[in-house]
């Protein structure tokens, strides 16, 4: 993969996409393809057998592992942070083997780019579940994230700033078009790792009693990062819109909808204005630690994060002033997936 590869719109998931008997039936017959994501955060796996110029999603599966927790301070993965990932890894080795999904890619990011017990931790990951994890560098993570969520882009739009908000690390990504035709497939152009997440922003500031002067520094922490490439790449944004991929987003997307529980099916493709944000993250920074816990769209789980998410948000949205923002639920394993499917022929790229 370049970093000015052409990025093919290719996800469809199950519960969106109709198809007729026949459709269904190739997809039926067609050999089932599957994506791990292991994150500072979360764990995460999609398997999809492709279908037409994409693919359809039969199995998933998400857990929360914080495999990152304490590496900032101690430069290792925990051995409570191994158990967790051992017993979701676990379970996505089963998935994998009852949907007979021989062809896989699992990749681990920016946890096991930064501990220095790494490879111990990934040989004991393929010695009590048998999954091979191949840790990627930030460049194949940025673009894995651009392919996947490529589909969301504005068919009228000259292009768009994605950013991937992770446990660990923030992925921001240049989009654009070619110049005059809004027609092609937008290619990947700059992009830059900032070396901060919802997960080490949170530990070094707080995340469970978040002041607005704390807030206010987790802001100003990233903008520092975020600067120089603003500087560079923030001077020509007519005609293009923000895209975002991360729990954050959906985060903040479920807070805007007052949803009573998270419902992908509106949440993946929402358009959010920046009146909207900020009322949502407003809306958050008022809430307690307790409230966040109990608002279904947060949980216990993420409650201590999504504050230093909305941060890392918020000092994008200034870096780059554009007045919409469009939600992605989708993102690294959708890439993966696309990728592997144009390698066998069953997605096809112009």
């Amino acid at each position: 993969m370049t970093e000015h590869a052409q990025l093919r719109p290719a996800v469809k998931r199950e519960a969106d996409l109709l198809v007729d008997e026949a459709q269904a039936s190739r997809a039926a017959g067609a050999p089932a393809y599957a994506a791990i994501d292991l994150g500072t955060n979360n764990c995460r796996l999609l398997i999809a057998r492709p279908i037409g110029d994409g693919f359809r999603v039969v199995d998933s599966f998400s857990r929360i592992i914080r495999l990152g927790e304490g590496i900032v301070s101690t430069g290792r993965i925990s051995d409570a942070a191994i158990e967790r990932a051992v017993g979701a890894l676990s379970v996505c080795r089963d998935k994998m083997d009852a949907r007979g999904a021989l062809r896989r890619r699992t990749i681990a990011t920016e946890a096991c780019r930064a501990a220095e017990n790494s490879d111990a931790f990934l040989s004991r990951i393929r010695s009590e579940t048998g999954i091979e994890l191949e840790i990627v560098d930030r460049e194949t993570e940025s673009t894995f994230a651009a392919i996947g969520c490529s589909p969301l882009l504005d068919e009228h739009a000259r292009g768009a700033i994605l950013f991937d908000i992770g446990g660990g690390s923030t992925e921001v990504v240049k989009l654009m078009r070619p110049k005059g035709q809004l027609d092609a497939p937008p290619v990947k152009g700059p992009w830059v790792s900032l070396p901060l997440g919802v997960v080490t922003l949170a530990e070094h500031f707080g995340g469970i009693d978040v002041t607005r002067e704390s807030y206010a520094a987790m802001v100003n922490e990233v903008a520092t990062h975020l600067a120089p490439f603003a500087a560079a790449h923030n001077g020509d944004l007519d005609g293009m819109h923000l895209l975002g991929t991360s729990g954050t987003v959906t985060t903040v997307a479920g807070v805007h909808l007052g949803l009573v529980r998270y419902d992908r099916r509106r949440v993946d493709g929402l358009w959010m204005s920046r009146h909207d944000i900020s009322s949502a993250v407003e809306k958050l920074l008022t809430m307690t630690y307790r409230q966040r816990a109990d608002n279904a769209c947060i949980g216990t789980e993420r409650a201590d994060l999504v504050l230093a998410g909305c941060a890392i948000l918020d000092a994008i949205q200034a870096a780059f002033p554009m007045p919409r923002l469009r939600v992605a639920d989708r993102g690294l394993r959708e890439g993966m997936l696309v990728e592997m499917m144009r390698e066998d022929g069953y997605i096809q790229t112009v």
